[in-house]
């Protein structure tokens, strides 16, 4: 089974395991294919995380953030630009990490499918087109006037008219540029983004732009493969990924979650609501002081998931009232990726290009949108999350898994920057704590605690099919809240896979994206909760 935010992608990712391929070849494929459809939140130039295991419970996460440029401009303590060619000052992860995935397969997956065919669908929706979703639409002209001034954004993305408008909903849309980019790197291999021809012209591009990054940061991108990060979660244990990622953040609101007992609290009451938000701000603030790349500072991560931490989080929430909450909201926006194959191997994979449409600039020639996640970091030097030469920003990005008896049961991610805990948080809990199946959990009611574009304030969004009471009572305890629409877009696309201990999988893409989620055997795809 797979799943993802567009269904061409999951398409992709299906006919792979059909194939023969496993998880790893599948997800690739689907990546591709998202680089392609949903380029307002994912792209080549962007960074990606992953969480692999086998059957077994054998579990290695795969981080792959791009560093500062070596070479970096003296602002004298300003800002971080936001957009245009002085925000792509952080190289792109994503391709090494498909890389050391990939190899991961061959050498330890048996994986059999050779790297170029994982690459065709892409191509082929680059080259000939595929149709305009929604959510580009959306972003797009909502964006429109930041973004049609970038440097070869408008002749990407709006070829068609003078006016830089969207391309409509349902119209065909083509990249042939990205394209070419894409039949090189099948061609020649992941290093070919990092140091072949396509890596002189990508450069060539940014810095006529007024990007920092040259050859060299390009070519010292190396994604790692690190130790994941475990807590214990109802005879379970939750997996994420280490800093400079929030997978700690993930953890440490589900361990202090655990203290809990939901038989007692009903699930979309006010109880349910405001025990969540307060585990999140416990661990925002931890994470706001202490996460940062631990190659420049060292984050206790070992104090943050101890059990003692996580008691004393539990026992500083009040059920009557709220903690007062001043802190800023970070944005972004990301694509989730699950696969599980017929041998039970299984991917949790996140991509970003941090804010919509990242920094705004195409490349040169090579149709690569780069990405903004350098405004991630901060500018006070005392903090770990300063901005320096060669190193990784703070990253949102959360995939994870659910192991019950040691084996994969749960594949999850979510878009939404700092709502990635947060809606995780309730799907998670709505998985585990009250038994429903992938669907139910997705399309119940979410919450998002920080600003969105549309409300600067750090209030509480809740969606409005909360229900009234919901709200009041909320309001009651303190806690600054608004409304935003039933099944809002704000409140992030996750998509899960659920495995049960037959080996029969279940999953859903959310109803609030252009998600669908296929079962590679087209007999079983009864047994798919799958969402257009």
């Amino acid at each position: 089974m797979v799943t993802s935010p567009h269904a061409l992608a999951s398409a992709a990712g299906r006919d792979v395991l059909r194939a023969g391929g496993n998880a790893i070849e599948a997800a690739i494929a689907i990546g591709a294919v998202l680089c392609v459809t949903y380029p307002h939140f994912t792209g080549l130039g962007g960074d990606a995380f992953w969480v692999v295991a086998d059957r077994s419970g054998d579990v290695r996460t795969i981080s792959g953030a791009g560093q500062a440029a070596m070479d970096l401009p003296n602002n004298n303590g300003g800002s971080i630009p936001l957009r245009g060619g002085a925000a792509a000052l952080t190289s792109a992860g994503t391709l090494d990490t498909w890389a050391r995935a990939f190899a991961h397969s061959r050498d330890t997956w048996g994986g059999t499918l050779a790297w170029s065919t994982l690459f065709e669908r892409a191509i082929e929706y680059a080259k000939d087109g595929f149709a305009v979703t929604q959510s580009q639409h959306f972003w797009q002209t909502l964006r429109a006037d930041e973004l049609n001034a970038q440097p070869g954004f408008a002749a990407t993305f709006a070829p068609d008219d003078a006016t830089g408008a969207a391309p409509a909903p349902g119209s065909r849309f083509a990249q042939p540029a990205l394209a070419r980019s894409l039949e090189r790197i099948a061609r020649y291999g992941a290093r070919e983004f990092y140091e072949g021809e396509l890596a002189e012209r990508i450069v060539r591009g940014l810095r006529e732009a007024g990007s920092p990054l040259d050859l060299h940061d390009l070519a010292s991108t190396r994604a790692r493969e690190e130790a994941p990060l475990r807590v214990p979660y109802r005879g379970g244990e939750l997996v994420g990924l280490q800093p400079p990622t929030q997978g700690v953040t993930m953890l440490e609101i589900m361990g202090t979650l655990a203290h809990f007992d939901f038989a007692d609290i009903e699930e979309g009451s006010a109880d349910y609501y405001h025990v969540l938000v307060e585990a999140v701000k416990c661990a925002f603030v931890d994470r706001d002081r202490y996460v940062g790349d631990p190659d420049f500072a060292e984050v206790p991560v070992d104090t943050l998931l101890a059990p003692e931490t996580l008691a004393a989080h539990a026992r500083s929430i009040d059920m009557r009232r709220a903690r007062a909450w001043p802190h800023r909201f970070r944005h972004g926006d990301t694509v989730f990726i699950g696969a599980t194959d017929r041998e039970g191997r299984s991917v949790s994979l996140l991509q970003t290009v941090y804010f919509d449409w990242g920094s705004g600039v195409v490349a040169g020639d090579t149709g690569i949108l780069w990405h903004n996640r350098g405004a991630a970091f901060g500018t006070d030097a005392r903090h770990p999350n300063a901005l320096a030469p060669g190193k990784r920003p703070f990253h949102t990005l959360t995939p994870g898994m659910y192991l019950r008896d040691g084996r994969p049961h749960l594949l999850f991610g979510t878009q939404g920057a700092d709502g990635q805990p947060q809606t995780l948080a309730a799907i998670l809990t709505r998985l585990i704590d009250y038994r429903m199946d992938p669907l139910a959990a997705l399309a119940r009611p979410r919450f998002l605690l920080g600003r969105t574009f549309s409300d600067t304030r750090d209030a509480l969004k809740l969606e409005a099919d909360a229900g009234e009471t919901v709200l009041a009572e909320l309001s009651a305890r303190g806690h600054e809240v608004s409304t935003i629409a039933a099944q809002s877009p704000l409140a992030g696309h996750p998509g899960v896979i659920r495995i049960d201990a037959d080996g029969w999988a279940l999953g859903a893409h959310d109803p609030r994206s252009d998600g669908l989620a296929m079962a590679a055997d087209a007999s079983r795809q009864a047994h798919t909760f799958a969402l257009d």
